[in-house]
């Protein structure tokens, strides 16, 4: 199967696998003071160096917290913002991860002012319309490097600068960026990251924190991780992650050659269909493409041959259109029209020619029996 869903998750890399192995027959806990336990402390204390260096903080100017994910993560962010502040608001964007806008609102349900910023036809911010709502009740402003769906990549500079104007703290989704979009963590407060999109093992993410936060723990127990956030570390997750990690800031020139080229390649292919979503501020190894009277579900289920998808892996099964396209400007019609190929390291160009013909194939069936 060609493989095209790289915003849904990331084949494993062959190194992140060999990193891993051996913390399957060393089970020593890291948290003990035995040389068992030493050696998986040493373990993670170089998957920290080797995931800080590649997030752009190799000088310790932040702490990095081990997660679940980066859901686990961004909910950390927001609930912990809240929690430390008399400031009662949160600020953040239209075309979110759901792991920020359902905790917003379940934070609003709880009292919390919440301003949910409509985005432009390109899905950019309007700058003017969040200095308006930025101000100083707000306690943090959301907002991702990188949509997951669209792959739009967001003003962070100009609103980490409006944030910390207002004096509130500013939090980054760099899930889709990490490791392949530059990410100005100068101007974050916060940066929620995950192993599994950069060809890393699933069940491990990070919170960065400058330092500086005084921040309320996640989780108590033991008082692992500085305290806050208690639990035994996995030494097999964390080495795959910081392997992951290593790779992509030694590959990072070579890969964004490499996506560069299918990109151009993939623009030529499938010159009939409209891309959502600007077609300058993005990632290119993020493809959502619309095309008036296909239905992107059923486009699925006919190229069984291919591995791409119509949207967020986490709303798939919904029935509802992508929150994402809605927020555009794109009707339900249009919406239900569009599909999402992620590609990248270990795409080679005969999948992409190869996965265009299926698909444009299908798609031209589809038309001409509508």
């Amino acid at each position: 199967m060609i493989y095209l869903d790289y915003q849904a998750t990331t084949p494993l890399a062959p190194e992140a696998r060999d990193a891993m192995l051996p913390w399957l027959d060393k089970f020593g806990n890291p948290h003990s003071p035995h040389r068992l336990g030493r050696e998986a402390a040493a373990a993670i204390e170089v998957a920290t160096a080797q995931v800080a260096a590649t997030l752009g903080d190799a000088n310790g100017h932040g702490r990095l917290i081990f997660t679940s994910g980066a859901t686990e993560a961004a909910n950390w962010a927001l609930q912990g913002a809240i929690a430390r502040t008399p400031r009662r608001k949160i600020v953040t964007i239209a075309t979110e991860h759901a792991c920020v806008l359902d905790t917003a609102e379940w934070l609003a349900q709880r009292g919390i002012e919440l301003v949910v910023l409509p985005v432009l036809a390109n899905g950019l911010v309007d700058l003017d319309v969040a200095a308006a709502a930025i101000d100083g009740q707000t306690a943090l402003v959301a907002a991702m490097l990188v949509n997951n769906e669209i792959g739009v990549i967001q003003p962070i500079n100009a609103l980490a600068r409006l944030a910390h104007d207002a004096g509130a703290l500013f939090f980054c989704d760099a899930v889709q960026g990490f490791g392949r979009v530059d990410l100005p963590l100068d101007v974050c407060d916060l940066a929620a990251i995950s192993a599994h999109k950069l060809h890393g093992p699933k069940g491990i993410g990070a919170l960065w924190l400058r330092n500086g936060l005084d921040w309320p723990p996640l989780i108590h127990g033991g008082g692992q991780q500085q305290g806050l956030r208690s639990g035994t570390l996995s030494p097999m997750l964390c080495a795959g992650f910081g392997a992951a990690a290593r790779l992509a800031e030694q590959r990072r020139d070579r890969d964004r050659q490499h996506i560069r080229e299918l990109s151009d390649i993939s623009d030529r292919l499938f010159e009939d269909w409209t891309i959502n979503g600007d077609r300058f501020s993005r990632y290119v190894g993020n493809l959502n493409l619309r095309r008036a009277g296909v239905d992107a579900n059923r486009l699925i289920s006919d190229v069984r041959e291919v591995a791409f998808s119509a949207g967020s892996a986490c709303a798939s099964g919904s029935g509802r259109p992508s929150h994402v396209l809605r927020a555009v400007g794109l009707s339900e019609v249009e919406a239900r029209s569009s599909i999402r190929l992620g590609f990248g390291r270990y795409t080679t160009q005969e999948e992409i020619e190869q996965a265009a013909s299926l698909i444009n194939q299908a798609a031209a069936r589809q038309l001409e029996w509508a």
